[in-house]
């Protein structure tokens, strides 16, 4: 019965004395009282499963905590959550007064990156909790692609296709979310300029319960006539298929539609569309990159 008890602290059963006499140690995991721990106002994660936390919650009560959390120290007594919130809510849950927690050293920035990167690495994130967790990379800590590429480990050419997921309409980026499409489905949304034509395909895909490749294929047989605009024979025809890698790597490469129009004697012109003076200034940022290289 004794050894259940000493298994059912956890981790916490291998930190001697930690933190009984507030002396807490940096670069080390401690045993820190849950009251002293405020959650991070950085968190990028919005929700969570309470089925999934009770079950933690109870296992919490069996062993203790396994996995120890990620916290910066405020002050003499004060601590506050950097990652692990799942299981600072179990813990809570679960009605323990300590958690095994590695103490770190961080600047409001330092500790945003830390969240958003962690949370990068969740296999349970949606397409569209990616890509809000790259943007607030870019945006919040002032990255480019190329600098978040090496942080997270992924290909910019990845990135670029999450960050374009924010582009779709609102109901389709819910439709990710909810799972009722995937990530190959909404790659190809993407390269239907008009909000209205996708969320017409959206539910068409929904309707017909469409694979990826019958997705792809319902939308290379779309027109790409504008509204009241007659169709010309150029404009009609669906583009090479080099034209469309073309047109894909570069939207890719600028995180933005391109427009790729040519007619039959080989004579065309690459439109690139900003939103705005900043969007335009990314955009030469971009291109001079690529003149330096």
């Amino acid at each position: 019965m004794a050894k259940r008890n000493a298994l059912g602290k956890g981790l916490g059963a291998l930190i001697e004395d930690a933190g009984n006499d507030n002396h807490y140690q940096v670069d080390a995991v401690n045993e820190i009282s849950l009251d002293l721990i405020e959650v991070n106002p950085y968190q990028p994660r919005t929700s969570f499963d309470e089925g999934a936390l009770q079950e933690l919650a109870s296992s919490i009560k069996e062993i203790g905590v396994i996995q120890p959390i990620t916290v910066r120290q405020i002050d003499d007594t004060q601590f506050q959550l950097i990652t692990g919130e799942r299981r600072f809510r179990a813990a809570r849950m679960a009605g323990i007064n300590k958690i095994p927690a590695f103490i770190r050293t961080a600047d409001d920035q330092a500790m945003l990156e830390m969240a958003l990167v962690e949370n990068i690495q969740r296999e349970d994130l949606d397409a569209i909790e990616v890509a809000i967790s790259y943007q607030r990379l870019i945006e919040e800590c002032e990255l480019t692609q190329e600098n978040l590429s090496g942080r997270v480990g992924k290909k910019r050419a990845t990135i670029s296709n999450y960050l374009r997921l924010l582009k779709l309409p609102a109901e389709i980026q819910l439709g990710i979310r909810d799972h009722k499409i995937s990530m190959g489905h909404a790659r190809a949304l993407i390269n239907i300029e008009d909000p209205d034509k996708q969320l017409q395909a959206y539910y068409r895909i929904l309707d017909e319960g469409l694979s990826v490749r019958a997705t792809e294929d319902m939308i290379r047989n779309l027109g790409q006539t504008q509204p009241g605009k007659k169709s010309s024979t150029s404009t009609r025809k669906t583009l090479p298929e080099e034209y469309q890698q073309l047109k894909h790597s570069l939207a890719d490469h600028f995180n933005t539609n391109i427009d790729v129009k040519r007619n039959d004697n080989g004579k065309g012109k690459i439109v690139i569309p900003f939103k705005s003076d900043k969007d335009l200034e990314r955009i030469m940022s971009i291109i001079n990159q690529g003149k330096e290289e």
